[in-house]
């Protein structure tokens, strides 16, 4: 594989990471949580005290710069973990079932945040996911991987119309049509996953 022409055979800049579980520092406040990338960049003093400012905000944060992620809740410690990737400006994000752990209200409004964020930024996403709707409702193209090896099964072009609302787009019945033919290649694979878990259990 090659980003940019060149080949990938490690981390490559100007990628962002975003996990399932947060790396944030516990014993660093969200201020300095979010600004530890610039740091290890070498980007220091006011110019970097103004964007990680201006994140903090962004993410809807402002007036928690001074706590820390023990003070937080699981949708504000994805807020500061989601601020800490894109504060130094990634072209490319690799998110891997970054709400997954979020109960589902507050999945659906990182979502609607994650959408609000990358709109009209230009940057590459590849997002990580198991729940099909979340799929549809952020993507501009869902690629249906085999149950393992992990191999390219479909490939499906999501035409819904953006900007998108988050909970109002599962109501189109392109949504539904789309969910409708994606299951349809999906339902094998996860049927062959669930066989392998119990042989193994």
């Amino acid at each position: 594989m090659s980003v940019r022409g060149k080949l990938v055979d490690g981390i490559t800049d100007g990628t962002g990471f975003l996990f399932q579980r947060d790396a944030l520092l516990p014993w660093k406040s969200v201020r300095d949580n979010v600004a530890l990338p610039l740091q290890l960049r070498g980007i220091t003093g006011a110019s970097a005290r103004t964007r990680v400012d201006e994140w903090i905000g962004r993410v809807g944060l402002r007036g928690f710069e001074a706590s820390y992620p023990y003070q937080l809740s699981g949708g504000m410690r994805k807020r500061v973990a989601l601020a800490q990737t894109l504060v130094y400006d990634p072209e490319i994000l690799l998110m891997d079932e970054p709400f997954s752990a979020l109960d589902v209200q507050t999945r659906n409004l990182m979502e609607g945040e994650l959408l609000s964020l990358w709109q009209g930024s230009g940057k590459t996403v590849i997002f990580v996911t198991h729940d099909l709707e979340e799929a549809i409702a952020l993507a501009d193209e869902v690629v249906v991987m085999t149950a393992g090896p992990g191999r390219v099964k479909a490939r499906y072009d999501v035409t819904l119309p953006r900007p998108r609302d988050i909970e109002q787009v599962r109501f189109d019945p392109r949504f539904t049509e789309l969910y409708s033919k994606m299951w349809n290649d999906l339902r094998d694979e996860v049927l062959e996953s669930y066989a392998r878990a119990n042989a193994a259990g």
